[in-house]
């Protein structure tokens, strides 16, 4: 197997456009585990980061899965980019996670300065507790999912405007769609992206408990900011 060897400044999407080739070219079958992420990029001449986000990409599009602690595989159904309404249907859902963003950025920040400003003891015992849910859950995926959800959801509670918590819930079925999207752009091939994205809920709670309301504010905006550069990245191609 052999890969040109890109100099690292050409980034991941040049690294995710040839492992894609060699995917539709049948290097890699379908099911068939990629080489580790060590491997690749040694085999790229590029940094560890660099192919974690060239998988990250390829696994929102559905040419990749990955496995915590178990490894890349290709996907048993590739996506069939030559249908047009497949890739426009790739297209349509990424624009409607965009816009999920948009409507979290400002719901969320506004609940994450009144929580701040009106969070309860009980509050706080509550997301301590999803904080520990998460942490036990990294490697399970959909129970990890929920309480991410639990998380957020709790945050509009405890900002005790009961406009901003039924404006929440009635987004819960998209915010759960928002959340999967957003974990698979999030997730890489080791657990160390699980445990950064829970750190960042640990810095959310820490602002919260500390009653900063311009620091809670502040992180939850770069949380989901992280998420939409990305998508606009997705946008662009």
């Amino acid at each position: 197997m052999v890969f040109q060897q890109i100099s690292p400044q050409k980034g991941s999407e040049i690294v995710m456009q040839q492992i894609k080739q060699q995917i539709e070219s049948g290097e890699f079958a379908p099911s068939s585990k990629l080489p580790t992420v060590v491997d690749l990029a040694a085999s790229f001449n590029v940094g560890r980061s660099t192919i974690r986000e060239a998988l990250s990409g390829l696994k929102a599009m559905g040419w990749v899965t990955i496995r915590h602690g178990g490894g890349t595989f290709v996907s048993s159904q590739l996506p069939r980019e030559s249908n047009a309404e497949a890739g426009g249907g790739f297209f349509y859902q990424t624009q409607m996670l965009q816009e999920v963003l948009e409507v979290r950025k400002f719901i969320e920040v506004g609940c994450a300065s009144l929580a701040a400003q009106r969070r309860t003891d009980e509050d706080m015992k509550e997301l301590s507790d999803i904080l520990v849910q998460m942490e036990n859950t990294l490697d399970q995926d959909d129970e990890n999912e929920l309480a991410d959800i639990r998380f957020h959801l709790c945050i509009a509670k405890a900002s005790h405007n009961s406009l901003l918590i039924a404006m929440m819930e009635s987004l819960t079925e998209r915010l759960q769609v928002s959340m999967k999207e957003s974990r698979r752009l999030w997730f890489f091939a080791d657990r160390t992206s699980a445990e950064g994205l829970l750190e960042e809920h640990r810095m959310i709670y820490e602002a919260i408990a500390a009653m900063d309301e311009k620091l809670a504010a502040d992180r939850v905006m770069q949380h989901i900011a992280k998420v939409d550069t990305i998508v606009q990245k997705l946008m662009v191609k």
